[in-house]
């Protein structure tokens, strides 16, 4: 299935049905009367979060999305029926953005179920026989039902998930999260091998949670270099950031540097989330190189540095451990009433300096 963050789809509730103009007309009856029933409302437009869905790829072939019209009054005081709800099915992390300035947000899908009238279908018309008065006794006045109300509007999807991870292209990202989670990213030994978000579950001490990996970043990214930063809003509701640097890099303190400039001209708060930087690829390397890079790390900004190696497993369960110390007592994949383990203290020393977590 193809990945798709943001589509522009049009939406018009249903108008309301018209009402009646009736009388009763039966054998033996005298002065009959009007008898015209009221038109049904129409359709609202209604958006619901359910779950399965990671993608706006069906937004891309439907675009046109109207409820249908109240039905019609009749006679013998009849209301036209109702027409049905149209509902609008999204991923969890859809928000819905104004068309006219492209920022408003009018409604956030954060939870399972959560659903959002977003557009109230037309009250249905008046039919005559609502007209009658004692001076009015054959009106033959009604209603045509109100119209249904339309915009267009942008869906643009944030995917929900515990931890980012982040870096620069080549960093070992894929690698990394097909060890640590059950994904299945594509790698390969060239630039930007991943090209779209991929999601991840993580099994850890009793713990799960989720793992998100975007595409790598580069100086500009912000002013559109590379795939830019448009991906960077899927890791905005992340509790913690994982940032891979790669030490077989040119100047891996310079790189964590570049990655941090683009977050904080992102925004979004991105520069401000807590961050563990992990040096990867330590396998390639001796235990002195490593070490000297990860002093140049900590000079560079790092409050704390792991040393992992995404394609042997080295130091990935201490990372892990400290991922855990950020993530609440029961994250969105977890079910209600699993055991959870004791974390210890895996923040270590937090607030008493930098530090280098040993291989």
């Amino acid at each position: 299935m193809h990945f798709l963050d943001q589509a522009k789809i049009y939406l018009k509730s249903g108008a309301g049905g018209p009402g009646a103009v009736s009388f009763r007309r039966e054998k033996y009856i005298e002065y009959g009367g009007p008898d015209g029933g009221n038109g049904g409302k129409g359709g609202d437009i209604v958006f619901e979060a359910v779950q399965g869905l990671n993608t706006l790829i069906d937004f891309r072939y439907s675009q046109h999305f109207k409820a249908k019209r109240g039905g019609h009054g009749m006679g013998r005081d009849r209301t036209g029926a109702g027409a049905p709800d149209l509902v609008i099915k999204v991923p969890v992390g859809t928000q819905v953005i104004s068309d006219e300035d492209g920022e408003t947000v009018l409604a956030d899908f954060t939870e399972v179920g959560q659903r959002v009238t977003f557009l109230e279908g037309g009250m249905g018309g008046r039919g005559n026989a609502s007209y009658k008065t004692s001076t009015n006794r054959a009106p033959r006045q009604h209603q045509p039902g109100e119209p249904g109300e339309e915009m267009w509007v942008w869906l643009r999807l944030k995917l929900l998930a515990d931890v980012g991870l982040l870096g620069m292209p080549n960093a070992g990202k894929s690698t990394f999260i097909n060890a640590v989670s059950n994904a299945r990213a594509k790698v390969g030994h060239y630039a930007f091998t991943t090209l779209v978000p991929k999601l991840g579950v993580v099994h850890h001490k009793g713990r799960e949670f989720v793992l998100a990996d975007i595409p790598g970043l580069i100086e500009g990214a912000a002013d559109g270099a590379g795939i830019g930063d448009r991906f960077l809003g899927h890791i905005e509701r992340c509790r913690v950031l994982i940032h891979l640097v790669d030490i077989s890099g040119d100047d891996p303190a310079e790189a964590m540097q570049i990655v941090e400039e683009e977050l904080a001209a992102y925004g979004g708060g991105l520069d401000e989330k807590p961050q563990l930087v992990a040096l990867n690829k330590i396998d390639l390397a001796d235990e002195e190189l490593v070490a000297g890079f990860a002093e140049e790390l900590l000079a560079a900004g790092a409050d704390e540095v792991f040393g992992v190696s995404g394609a042997t497993g080295q130091g990935i369960e201490q990372l892990l451990d400290a991922v855990l110390g950020y993530l609440p007592d029961r994250t969105s994949t977890e079910t209600r009433g699993a055991e959870v383990e004791e974390l210890g203290d895996v923040d270590g020393d937090e607030g008493e300096g930098s530090s280098w977590s040993p291989l």
